[in-house]
């Protein structure tokens, strides 16, 4: 890694750089599906990431801060004081950090009574002693002390994207001293953030014209009575206090430290720890960047090998028939080329058996003879097959052979099964993971007959590479999920719903353009209009994307309550703009919130004009492995984002038509499944009675809470029962209730005693579902769904409080995926054997969307509202609401 002749010692303030890329990144934009937030963390490992491609170090260490008591509070007990408490969403962040880090074999260090100040000025003495090269990285700006020709300090200007070099001449550039007198001058100019007080009426340019007439700090110290004028006068007022900041800013190095800068050396990362501990933050790109970072760098024990040469035979002209007759066991099929789905047939079938033989096919290349065998082949559901990526290898083959049949093992979907946290299923990834082997070829032999004019040895080698790799992944995730009891799941579920959920994105949902395009001139219009009227209230104009420009507004020019406090001053997000507004009514406010739906609504109309296709339908992605729940999600574009109750967000369902040859659309969906599943799972008597009578839920629960008959439960009781009923299921404390409802935390605690003392069987469910899982090691859903949660006995307490999230969520959301899955099957079942034109297009949440042929209504109707009802056995019923229209908002209910 090093382009240098020295030795390059990289050194970090942890706490310092972690605080301050907590303050780069909004909170709000990292939190992991168990409610972790993470904004603290992807900012530090992207910014050491940046570091060691930019600086390249051979050696690299981390300080941490021990605690806030250390030597100077014994010296001056205000050191430090008075700076606000550490926000909530940064707790927890920093061991998050070091378990990162301890995946990247990067060693860290901290030490009681000590600052991480006082570690790197130690580091970086010793190693300069040892002739090294240091690069000290702290937003402390007592670092700069350590400068000198061979130790450079990086100082965050931007978050911790931006860092400015500080090397001898640009400190004294900055400050007008060099880097040895500037803890003189911070002892006379005082440190705000470290709540050190400096000489009243001395500023950073008087204290370093001293430095420059005088010397030291001693030398000023000493000819204080010469200095003339009423700054004169304050700093013999002030010796003492000056002696004393002098004396606390010094950073020592001579520390007993337990890790020398020689045993900083970077070593190879542990990429199976780096895996799982990604797997919990759920960073996906940051991941990839690190492992492009480190292509090398595998796990100790057992470091990836190059790919092996397979035997390989291009099939143009000559007969591909007995090349497969004469192949052992089942074959995996790789498909390679174009990746668009909906277009396109420039592919290359790429087969491997178990012998390390493949057979490489280019589909626009094959002779007639050829064509016709393969295309019978991969239709015929008879020949059994193993791919990795079932959906997207039925979308390329679909022009040639109308998709492919015989699917028996999905290593993509096996991995997924197995390992649901994981947020990467590629086969590169898979082949690394579980054979510790690269995909890429370096060497290539040319072995096997080639065909006509081919000479590109090198690219079939490695598609042939590729493709052998899928039968071994198969034998060793179909060992996983035997372990798991889940083979049962991939063979019943989630291959025949991979298949179904093809045909789905390949049909399309039709999309009535010119409403669309209105849509999108009505929210521009409405946009224009609310910042009109914005600027009104307020007599100018602004950038209403500015949060400077905002802060401004709010905080000085109008003199609002502040918000919580940020690095660039009080938020302006979302949720604090609808809580300032809710509390002072402000025109500009309520103009400012209308102008940001309205915008977001318009960015997804505009989306949405982007993705219609040719055909004119809009064919959304079914993602099968991204939800670790087990749930779906939508891709390109997310259609499940969608607004449903707002009368807006209605306008932009109206944009789904009936397509072309069909009569009307049909919606169906389930009615408090979550709920219905917490009554069977918890057995309580209560939720389980009212269900089966048929008693509006909420109204039932409200009446035994409130101690009110049902027909006397408020909309106001309604809601937070409502509330309080869902978020309990997902690990909701009284303080997020309280939030929520924007009632006091007594309140919502006296509320959930309420709950729990008439649904005892929740309480108990809720208690008992994390104990068993953490006995077991897992949780699983009705059908057996499994989520192995290993950090439910860990010793960090973060990453423990995030696996308890995980185990009251993933048993309730993941039985509700199992359930709508099963359903979806079922009634493209009953379509296909009752030779039905009607066809499924849309899975959203717990809602299934149809488009029905003419005359087939009434039947679709029924089909859905019985395999969707009696898609699983509970202790209540479920119920199956359904709707009709020509387009979906129509077809709502």
């Amino acid at each position: 890694m090093n382009d240098f002749t020295r030795p390059r010692l990289l050194i970090i303030d942890g706490h310092s750089m972690a605080f301050r890329a907590f303050f780069a990144l909004p909170a709000d934009k990292f939190i992991t599906s168990s409610g972790a937030y993470t904004n603290a963390v992807h900012g530090f490992i992207s910014m050491l990431a940046t570091l060691i491609t930019n600086e390249k170090p051979t050696h690299l260490g981390v300080a941490f801060d021990a605690g806030s008591h250390t030597f100077r509070t014994d010296q001056y007990p205000e050191y430090k004081g008075g700076r606000n408490a550490t926000p909530e969403e940064f707790k927890g962040q920093i061991p998050l950090i070091k378990e990162v880090l301890s995946s990247m074999n990067i060693q860290f260090f901290e030490k009681d009574m000590f600052e991480a100040d006082d570690i790197l000025a130690t580091w970086s003495k010793t190693a300069t002693d040892q002739g090294m090269d240091v690069l000290v990285c702290s937003g402390d700006r007592d670092a700069l002390q350590l400068v000198n020709d061979t130790v450079t300090v990086l100082y965050p200007v931007k978050g911790v994207s931006e860092l400015k070099r500080y090397t001898p001449d640009a400190v004294e550039e900055k400050y007008g001293v060099r880097p040895e007198n500037y803890p003189d001058l911070a002892a006379l100019v005082g440190e705000k953030a470290d709540n050190i007080p400096g000489v009243p009426g001395v500023g950073p340019k008087t204290a370093a014209k001293w430095i420059q007439q005088y010397g030291s700090l001693n030398d000023i110290l000493e000819h204080a009575d010469s200095v003339k004028g009423k700054v004169g006068e304050s700093l013999r007022n002030h010796l003492d206090q000056v002696r004393r900041n002098r004396e606390i800013n010094h950073l020592l190095t001579d520390m007993d430290v337990a890790i020398e800068p020689n045993g900083l050396e970077l070593a190879a990362w542990n990429k199976e720890a780096m895996n799982e501990i990604f797997d919990v933050l759920e960073f996906k790109t940051l991941r990839e960047r690190l492992f492009a970072l480190m292509p090398d760098a595998g796990e100790p024990e057992q470091s990836v090998s190059e790919a092996t040469p397979v035997e390989i035979t291009v099939f143009k002209s000559n007969a591909v028939e007995p090349w497969i007759a004469e192949a052992t066991g089942t074959l995996a099929v790789d498909v390679v080329g174009k990746k668009t789905p909906f277009g396109g047939s420039a592919w290359t079938v790429v087969l491997a058996d178990e012998n390390n033989r493949a057979a490489v096919l280019p589909l626009d290349e094959l002779s007639d003879v050829n064509t016709v065998f393969i295309r019978q082949w991969l239709s015929d559901a008879e020949q059994p097959k193993i791919v990795h990526g079932m959906k997207g290898i039925w979308h390329a083959l679909h022009p040639f052979s109308n998709g492919i049949k015989g699917i028996t093992f999905d290593v993509e979907l096996a991995a997924y099964l197995a390992f649901p946290d994981q947020r990467s299923y590629s086969l590169e990834d898979l082949a690394q993971r579980y054979l510790y082997r690269s995909l890429t070829v370096t060497e290539h032999t040319g072995q096997g007959a080639f065909d006509l004019d081919f000479d590109d040895a090198a690219e079939h080698q490695n598609l042939a590479a590729q493709a052998s790799a899928i039968l071994p992944l198969a034998q060793v995730l179909r060992e996983e999920l035997e372990t798991r009891s889940s083979l049962n799941l991939l063979e019943e579920l989630e291959i025949p719903l991979a298949f179904t959920l093809a045909q789905m994105e390949h049909y399309g949902v039709a999309a009535d353009v010119d409403h669309l395009r209105d849509l999108e001139a009505y929210f521009l219009t409405e946009g224009q209009e609310a910042a009109e009227a914005a600027y009104e209230a307020i007599g100018r104009k602004v950038n209403l994307g500015s949060p400077k420009q905002l802060q401004e507004v709010l905080f000085d020019q109008l003199e609002m309550p502040k918000t919580k406090k940020i690095k660039t001053g009080y938020t302006t997000d979302a949720a604090a703009l609808a809580d300032l507004y809710a509390k002072t009514q402000h025109p500009f406010l309520k103009q400012l919130l209308a102008h940001r739906d309205v915008t977001k609504l318009r960015q997804t109309v505009e989306t949405l004009l982007k993705s219609v296709s040719a055909d004119g339908r809009i064919h959304t992605t079914f993602q099968q492995t991204v939800a670790a729940t087990g749930r779906l999600s939508s891709a390109d574009p997310n259609l499940q984002n969608i607004p449903v109750r707002s009368e807006t967000g209605r306008k932009i369902r109206q944009a789904f038509t009936v397509g072309e040859g069909y009569e009307t659309l049909l919606t169906a969906d389930y009615s408090q499944i979550e709920m219905r599943i917490m009554a069977h799972l918890s057995g309580d008597a209560g939720l389980i009675a009212a269900f089966n009578a048929g008693e509006d839920l909420h109204n039932y629960v409200g009446s035994h809470v409130f101690n009110v008959e049902t027909t006397d439960v408020t909309p106001e009781m309604r809601s937070k029962v409502k509330a309080m009923s869902y978020g309990l299921a997902y690990g909701l404390s009284a303080y997020g209730l309280s939030k929520q409802l924007n009632i006091s935390v007594g309140e919502a605690n006296s509320l959930m005693e309420d709950y729990f003392k008439r649904f005892g069987g929740v309480r108990d469910y809720l208690r008992n579902v994390v104990d068993q899982a953490r006995a077991d090691g897992y949780t699983q859903t009705i059908l057996g769904r499994r989520r192995y949660l290993p950090d439910l006995t860990s010793d960090n307490r973060q990453r423990r409080e995030i696996a308890e999230r995980v185990a009251l969520n993933a048993p309730i959301q993941g039985s509700a995926a199992d359930i709508i899955k099963i359903a979806m099957l079922r009634v493209h079942e009953r379509f296909v054997t009752e030779q039905l034109e009607s066809r499924l297009l849309l899975q959203i949440h717990d809602e299934l969307l149809v488009e029905v042929a003419a005359g087939e209504a009434s039947i679709v109707e029924d089909i859905l509202r019985d395999e969707m009802a009696n898609a699983i056995e509970l202790s209540v019923p479920l119920s199956v609401s359904v709707g009709v229209g020509i387009n979906w908002h129509e077809a709502g209910h």
